[in-house]
């Protein structure tokens, strides 16, 4: 007879319980899920079978970090297998809240595992009486356990790979198109108020940071002297502006307004001059957080285009999830579905429009050159989400190439097949990260954990005569498109299947 036992992760350590007669337990559902409230009827159907406490906060942490997962812990697995060991030829269920870690576990010591029918409720009754059901426990260090576990485990997430948090992309773009929007309102309304008292100032100095300081220079027109022409040139730029500013001040057509109204204008001319010089600093941020997060994307379509494609995405993660297609028309939802709706043509571009590529190619080429640069953008964010050591050798190495398909379109130069200039490029990247310091990226415990399921699988996919590292994964991408940007998959499968047929 088959007997259950279920297995808790709780922030204490790991636990298990065996059910009696389970068999007859799980015929009686509703009866159980009664009898979870109540201790007295869940002790007759449960009982701790065995409990592998956490030595430390640390290892609890990492324990926790490899069961989200799906990866079956060390100590959880000398736990399971001591205790099983025991056992012998007993014929045992594991009963799991994780399917994932189910799998994982029957993978590694050979028990099957379960996680519906009974299991589910059961779990539920351990997790609201495990203070009164393991000895020495109480409510209240139970919930210092998980309130500890929980803070370290929310911690580490957040803080997540911190120096490459695209977070803070998201909001400085959000920031920098709003503060555009005001600087132009802002502008629009110093020019309209300043220009009551000197009309003739707005056609020699249109550009309106330049304006704004001028106007918090000059103030009152009837107090420009020859003397005022140094500091003016430095404003302006341009020793002729100055003296036509100092002419024009001489003869304007101005009304005369009082100081009260100057001092407001010149208050107001200050902030629209703060806000300018701000919106400088933001956009010199966002292109060093950028060149951190995503070197690539910026190297290849800029700064503001790619940190807004980022945005709409959600995340660098979100963006190197999409196809090319999805890149491609990305930001002109409305467009595609109006058109999907009244059965027309539908859009060629998003946000990548604002590329210079786009605008420098020709109006029958401009659908070609953006489905290739979406094509090239969904590469480098791949590149840029999940290459360990930051790079911008590959947003080089794809901006030449719609460089070189540019030229294509206009003169008719064939450009060199992508597997070539892919080769090359990870050759120069190899060499680039070996000449970096060991130091140079902190690894977080989960990027851990993923190389050391990588390796696991890859010494079980070098027994078949293949590999995974990271260069080879690049060289079959690069593979997978020939000069025309177009995958080549579906064929390399298709006689493969004919070969082993032919065998």
């Amino acid at each position: 007879m088959s007997s259950l036992y279920v297995l808790y992760e709780h922030a204490a350590g790991f636990s298990l319980f065996s059910v009696k007669e389970f068999e007859e337990v799980s015929m009686f559902l509703p009866q159980v899920e009664s009898s979870v409230t109540d201790i007295a009827k869940f002790n007759s159907i449960v009982k701790l079978a065995g409990f592998s406490p956490f030595k430390t906060a640390i290892a609890a942490l990492e324990n926790i970090n490899a069961i989200s997962e799906g990866i079956v812990p060390q100590d959880l697995l000398h736990f399971l297998d001591d205790f099983f060991s025991k056992l012998k030829k007993k014929k045992c269920t594991l009963g799991i809240a994780d399917a994932k870690l189910g799998a994982a576990i029957t993978e590694s010591i050979g028990v099957q595992c379960s996680h519906f029918g009974v299991v589910p409720e059961i779990l539920r009754g351990v997790r609201f009486h495990f203070a009164k059901l393991v000895k020495g426990f109480t409510d209240k260090s139970a919930g210092v356990a998980q309130l500890g576990l929980g803070h370290s485990y929310s911690r580490a997430k957040v803080k997540f790979n911190v120096n490459r948090s695209d977070n803070m992309i998201i909001q400085s773009i959000a920031l920098l198109d709003q503060l555009d929007k005001d600087v132009n309102t802002f502008s629009m309304r110093i020019r309209e108020w300043y220009s009551y008292h000197f009309p003739e100032l707005v056609k020699i100095v249109p550009d309106n940071y330049m304006f704004a300081k001028a106007a918090k220079f000059i103030k009152d027109r009837k107090n420009l002297t020859q003397d005022s022409l140094d500091e003016l040139e430095k404003i302006v730029m341009d020793s002729a502006k100055a003296q036509a500013i100092i002419d024009a001040g001489k003869m304007s057509m101005g009304m005369d307004i009082s100081i009260v109204d100057l001092m407001n204008i010149e208050l107001f001319a200050e902030r629209v001059v703060k806000l300018s010089e701000y919106r400088k600093k933001l956009s010199t941020y966002l292109h060093n957080k950028m060149n951190l997060v995503a070197p690539n994307l910026q190297s290849l379509i800029g700064d503001q285009v790619g940190a807004r494609l980022i945005s709409h995405a959600g995340s660098l993660t979100n963006l190197a999830k999409y196809p090319a297609s999805t890149v491609q028309i990305l930001g002109a939802e409305k467009a595609l579905f109006r058109a999907l709706k009244t059965r027309s043509n539908t859009p060629k571009y998003g946000l990548i429009y604002h590329s210079s590529f786009i605008g420098r190619a020709g109006l029958k080429n401009k659908g070609r050159i953006s489905r290739f640069l979406a094509n090239k953008c969904s590469i480098a964010s791949r590149i840029d989400c999940f290459l360990e050591q930051p790079t911008s050798v590959f947003g080089e190495t794809l901006k030449q190439q719609v460089e070189d398909r540019l030229k294509f379109y206009e003169s008719g130069d064939v450009p060199r097949k992508n597997i070539e200039v892919m080769k090359e490029a990870i050759e120069a990247a190899g060499q680039e990260i070996a000449s970096a310091p060991a130091d140079a990226t902190p690894q977080s415990e989960k990027k851990k954990n993923k190389k050391k399921k990588r390796q696991a699988g890859e010494d079980e996919t070098e027994t078949n005569g293949t590999s995974n590292g990271n260069g080879n994964a690049l060289e079959a991408e690069a593979e997978a498109e020939n000069g025309d940007g177009e995958p080549k998959k579906k064929k390399k499968k298709k006689n493969k299947n004919k070969q082993a047929v032919e065998a």
